[in-house]
């Protein structure tokens, strides 16, 4: 229940080793359920420089991911674009499993662009990386440099139309926001023209709700699976960064007629909401 979340025991799956390419900064694990077996997607470095942040594979053979053991499948990659790569996530597609992620489009580049390729299997990547977003729009780069296209996550309407929400601008920034690619009716994840970029935000800052710099989101169902929410980090006040004064909420979204989502509005912090339906 994502209401008892916080009473939670918390699970150690992993510890980084002390040295070595994924040593440093660990960011944004997801877990994944893909081929019977449990894999988590996260972000480190080889040191305290930024530049050595890549993604990294741990897989699970237990049904229970909070037992067995978790091996390391070590980084995933483009081996042509090894480079900043941050912010992993997964998603099925037509049988085809595609890693999306933010990363450099070279070593000196430091803009923040979202790439997708096609998975051979979990841990590996069967196809070079495409481009799908670079931060243009200009409430895509406040704050810049570097500007910021990060924290992918695919979100998919009953019909299953595949929409990709994103985290756009510097997290250090009051106006980071999330930003939405739809991808075409019958597309090609691979091809980049396929996916369509919504002009303005779909979810941004709203002071009188205490919301500041709303982004890095996923989705999840209600326990009866009638309802759709959002959960997202966000700052309580102005100018607080990309700091420990982030910190999360949820919140239940609709659907508008033509099947894109709605997010309407960040809620206020201290306004009592219903729990997801069936919990």
């Amino acid at each position: 229940k994502m209401t008892e979340l916080n009473r939670a025991t918390p699970k150690t799956i992993w510890t980084a080793p002390a040295t070595g390419p994924n040593s440093k900064n660990i960011w944004a694990p997801e877990i994944h359920f893909l081929d019977n077996k449990w894999y988590t997607y996260y972000t480190a470095g080889a040191s305290t420089d930024l530049s050595t942040q890549r993604s990294f594979v741990l897989e699970n053979a237990s049904p229970d991911p909070t037992t067995g053991t978790w091996t390391d499948k070590g980084q995933i990659r483009d081996p042509a674009a090894d480079v900043f790569a941050i912010d992993g996530t997964v998603f099925t597609h037509n049988g085809n499993n595609y890693f999306i992620y933010s990363g450099h489009s070279t070593a000196t580049d430091n803009t923040q662009n979202l790439y997708i390729a096609r998975m051979s299997n979990p841990w590996t990547l069967a196809t070079a990386r495409t481009l799908v977003s670079s931060p243009t729009f200009a409430w895509e780069r406040v704050g810049s440099p570097p500007a910021v296209n990060e924290g992918p996550e695919i979100l998919k309407n009953s019909a299953g139309r595949v929409f990709l929400i994103y985290s756009a601008s510097g997290c250090w920034t009051d106006d980071y926001a999330l930003g939405m690619l739809t991808l075409k009716e019958g597309g090609d994840p691979l091809i980049a023209t396929d996916w369509v970029k919504s002009p303005t935000p779909v979810f941004s800052k709203k002071s009188s709700t205490s919301t500041y710099g709303p982004g890095h989101n996923t989705f999840f169902k209600s326990k009866d699976g009638t309802e759709d929410w959002i959960i997202y980090h966000a700052n309580n006040a102005p100018g607080q960064g990309c700091g420990d004064a982030r910190n999360p909420r949820m919140q239940k979204f609709t659907w508008n007629a033509d099947g894109t989502p709605n997010f309407g509005e960040p809620l206020p912090i201290n306004t009592p909401i219903k729990k997801p339906a069936g919990e």
